[in-house]
């Protein structure tokens, strides 16, 4: 997200642009996307001859497209997209296009500093990725996935080094899968690979692995841990080190594992696992037993369970508390630090932090209208469409976009008038 410091603060309301309007003009409108300050707003339009392109604060690009999708402003407010045309695709920036086009491309992603974006290609039937319009001089059978370094540098996907034959197992069986960064593999195969992530430092990637069926582990930088287990979940490196942190299965019960070596208990089930911001605490989703759904901290679960389920944890900015969503009897509320919302709702978005820790707010679905929830209160406005909600800096108003009667508006609320 853009540095919050340089957005407006102090208007109360802008009214930025009329959605009706939009859906009286244009054939269809879809894929509304709303930059980080709130400042922008823009649609994928359909003309009446059946071509799109895009409506952005009302000013319609003159350019047009058999297909577009994905839309999503970068901190500077420019508009990415992906846009096919004359039997190509291509990803635009406002109204330009970067110079090379491709079979197809998926997974569009900003870099961390939000001012550029990868994604997934293919090209003269070979896959890869493509950072800033530059695409990976070696290519593969297949890439499905990627990662971006937190330096935004480098770039990794899990690839098919070898094309193989329909139903060769024989092949499969020997490893076809690998890590690839910048267009260079690992050294080593594996049969499957899932998720895989950089570390802090940039220079390192840790990946789930199949070695063998029934056989999973964590590879770094193509070499596996020792230790093997029934099943893994995405690793995630340890902020500032090297050390690995995953959930593994040994055995009918799943613990945290670094380096390949239990660091926690044991619990029925454990995943999503997160350190707060300064690195000190860990904590994980985790089921205690059968249909019982937690947030353990330090391997220390909350005492309180959902039967449906709750989502990856999320720390406070100073790391001293932590939320998460939650699900029981199919409805959704927010808990913190173990003690969930009187109130419930039909869904719920991520919670957040206000930046001293002490509040949370959340948007929320209610009887087909969006609300801003403040620390299990909803919020006296609802709205036809909302996006989250951002503290401002010193975290005593709050950004809200929103779209009402048809209008998007960009407010600012003090978080005791919300």
């Amino acid at each position: 997200m853009a540095e919050i410091n340089n957005w407006d603060w102090d208007t109360k309301e802008k009214y930025i642009a009329d959605i009706n309007e939009w859906k009286k003009k244009f054939k269809a409108v879809r894929e509304i996307s709303i930059s980080d300050d709130g400042e922008r707003i823009a649609a994928v339009v359909e003309n009446n001859d059946g071509r799109f392109t895009i409506c952005n604060n009302g000013g319609v690009w003159e350019e047009t497209f058999e297909r577009l999708w994905k839309l999503k402003f970068n901190n500077e407010n420019q508009l990415y997209s992906l846009a096919y045309r004359d039997y190509e695709w291509g990803v635009g920036i406002d109204n330009g296009m970067w110079e090379e086009k491709f079979d197809s491309i998926w997974n569009l992603t900003l870099t961390p500093d939000g001012k550029g974006a990868v994604a997934n290609c293919k090209k003269d039937g070979t896959y890869g990725v493509v950072l800033n319009g530059n695409v990976w001089e070696n290519r593969f059978a297949d890439a499905r996935n990627l990662a971006i370094s937190p330096d935004g540098t480098k770039t990794a996907s899990n690839v098919q080094t070898k094309s193989i034959k329909v139903a060769d197992i024989f092949a499969f069986a020997e490893g076809i899968y690998s890590i690839a960064i910048d267009g260079n593999p690992w050294d080593r195969n594996f049969m499957s690979i899932w998720s895989f992530t950089f570390s802090s430092d940039s220079t390192k990637v840790a990946a789930e692995v199949m070695l063998d069926v029934g056989a999973f582990t964590i590879a770094v930088d193509g070499k596996p841990w020792d230790q093997v287990f029934g099943c893994v979940w995405e690793p995630i490196f340890k902020p500032g080190t090297h050390d690995v942190v995953a959930p593994v299965k040994r055995g009918a019960t799943w613990t945290l594992a670094m380096n390949g070596k239990p660091i926690w208990g044991e619990f029925f089930q454990i995943w999503g696992q997160k350190y707060s911001p300064d690195g000190q605490k860990l904590a994980a989703t985790v089921a205690t037993e059968f249909t019982k759904w937690t947030i353990a901290v330090e391997s220390n679960a909350w005492s309180r369970t959902w039967n449906e389920t709750v989502l990856a944890p999320h720390f406070s900015p100073d790391s001293r508390r932590v939320a998460a969503i939650v699900k029981e009897d199919n409805r959704w509320t927010i808990a913190v630090d173990g003690i969930p919302w009187i109130e419930t709702f039909d869904m719920i978005w991520d919670p957040v932090f206000s930046p001293n820790g002490d509040k949370v707010i959340a948007k929320a679905e209610k009887n087909k209208k969006y609300y801003i929830v403040v620390d299990g209160k909803i919020g006296k406005n609802g709205y036809d469409a909302l996006w989250d909600p951002v503290f401002g800096p010193d975290g005593k108003k709050v950004l809200i976009k929103c779209i009402e009667n048809g209008k998007y508006y960009r407010r600012i609320v003090p978080v005791n008038e919300i």
